[in-house]
């Protein structure tokens, strides 16, 4: 009982058994090739654990955990269009194995896809979940929105960071758990308990995953190393550094991110310099401790056993010293 473990082998076993359609083949392979890629599959196997450990039967909570993955998903093909990246989890991203117009149009089929899932469940828990999933959804739209107008702003402000990667990335761990707990019939204040634990930890997964994508190692990653900095994207690291930098500096940190020099590499290398000598670095960890414990203290008065508590506990400690 609540090993992760068995919670992705369950998920897993139900994506390579659930029905999608394969005809059109342009439409639906592109589907099957994202889904298969592979991944840390934490939002499912979070609406899972979460489900189980409210005492509700994991099993049933299977579409709900594959709608949020298929719209995870989703994001990740039209975010890909918009980085105009070329890797995801190491492979080819869709727009780049097919083209921009089939990266388009699947994506906008598994966004009605996920819809479809919910369909499963009886009306009164559907529309709670479909109500959650539409608040969600919007606000992960929102969030890469912020994101974008970010890239030309040369005024963005660590909260305004903040509030971006929460809609971008957090509120959906949150809901995927908060689902869970709908599911399994916890009350409100639980459910509602969950999602902050969500939501935080989230924000710490964002800030790793920002730390990663400068420091990280591209065979582990999955991703292109240096990407976000490629992209000039206002990341923590950036904010920070550019707080901290003395004028001269300040200003070469400046200066790469409003220029697309010929040699990406050594931007890259300069600015990852930069940020070490800031200090934004040391300061990135303390930022990820801090909302991992946020994350722990808001499930401390749940009214289930400690033993599952320390389930999420243990998972948001190993999620939060990952290298991939």
């Amino acid at each position: 009982m609540f090993a992760i473990s068995r919670y992705q082998e369950a998920f897993l076993d139900y994506l390579k058994t659930y029905p999608f359609k394969k005809e059109p083949e342009g439409l639906y392979a592109p589907v099957h090739y994202i889904l298969n890629l592979g991944g840390k599959r934490l939002r499912p196997v979070l609406t899972l654990l979460t489900t189980d450990i409210f005492s509700g039967d994991y099993k049933k909570a299977l579409d709900a955990a594959l709608a949020v993955e298929v719209f995870h998903n989703f994001t990740l093909v039209h975010d890909d269009i918009m980085d105009d990246a070329p890797l995801r989890r190491g492979m080819s991203t869709v727009h780049e194995k097919w083209d921009v117009n089939t990266g388009i149009l699947s994506g906008d089929v598994m966004l009605v896809l996920s819809y479809t899932l919910f369909g499963e469940y009886d009306p009164g828990l559907q529309a709670k979940l479909i109500g959650l999933f539409n608040k969600t959804a919007k606000e992960v739209c929102e969030g890469q929105q912020y994101d974008l107008d970010f890239e030309t702003r040369n005024d963005v402000t660590l909260p305004e960071y903040l509030k971006m990667i929460e809609y971008k990335t957090a509120v959906l761990v949150g809901a995927a758990m908060q689902m869970g707990a709908f599911i399994a019939e916890a009350d409100d204040k639980e459910a509602s308990a969950v999602y902050d634990f969500g939501v935080n930890l989230g924000i710490a997964f964002q800030l790793q995953d920002d730390y990663l994508d400068a420091f990280g190692d591209e065979k582990t990653f999955g991703k292109q190393i240096g990407g976000d900095i490629a992209e000039n994207k206002k990341t923590f690291l950036y904010l920070k550094a550019l707080e901290n930098l003395n004028g001269e500096d300040s200003g070469l940190l400046q200066n790469l991110y409003d220029l697309t020099p010929a040699d990406t590499e050594e931007k890259i290398k300069t600015v990852k310099d930069l940020f070490v000598s800031s200090g934004a670095t040391g300061l990135i960890r303390e930022e990820i401790k801090h909302y991992t414990e946020k994350a722990f203290k808001s499930i401390t008065s749940l009214s289930v056993a400690e033993e599952k508590k320390q389930v999420l506990l243990e998972f948001g400690e190993k999620l939060m010293s990952r290298e991939v």
